[in-house]
């Protein structure tokens, strides 16, 4: 499974409400939380987004409160992968039941600037900055969350299991 984009770039300790703002929690459109998504940190975030972008940041990304909301929304506006020094626990895991990759990867995500553009490998946890021409290796996702990834997140792949299971 190969990522490739252009590299959105935030600092440390990104929030789950500077994500998505608690004022937009009433709309659970995934399409609506798009809109707003990053609005606290970047206004300028929903205008340069692009299908297939990689967001990059730094240490603890997704702390904050449990909501869902806040991989959805990134999800939404069309980042494919979004790579940082680490990330807190319950924002890994919602991310990765809703079908969006992370991976952990300190160099990378130092050395990645804004604009730069990166091709990722999903399997093998390869990480190529094509504009600077640099190659970094986080810890590959295991194959059972790469299937997660693969059907779109935990609500597909449990219903794939049971259409298998009923035949």
């Amino acid at each position: 499974m190969i990522c490739k984009g252009n590299v959105l770039k935030y600092g440390d300790h990104v929030d789950t409400d500077v994500i998505i703002p608690a004022r937009h929690l009433n709309n659970p459109d995934p399409a609506v939380l798009a809109l707003h998504c990053m609005e606290d940190i970047d206004t300028e975030f929903v205008s340069k987004v692009k299908p297939g972008d990689i967001m990059v940041a730094g240490l603890n990304f997704g702390c904050g409160s449990s909501r869902e909301h806040a991989p959805i929304a990134l999800k939404a506006s069309g980042i494919s992968c979004v790579i940082a020094q680490n990330f807190a626990r319950i924002f890994f895991r919602n991310s990765m039941n809703i079908g969006l990759p992370l991976l952990e990867c300190p160099e990378a995500a130092i050395a990645a600037e804004n604009g730069d553009e990166l091709e990722i490998n999903l399997d093998t946890g390869v990480i190529t900055n094509l504009t600077k021409g640099g190659s970094y290796t986080s810890i590959p996702l295991p194959p059972f969350m790469r299937e997660l990834l693969s059907v779109g997140g935990l609500v597909n792949y449990t219903k794939a299991r049971l259409e298998k299971e009923a035949k």
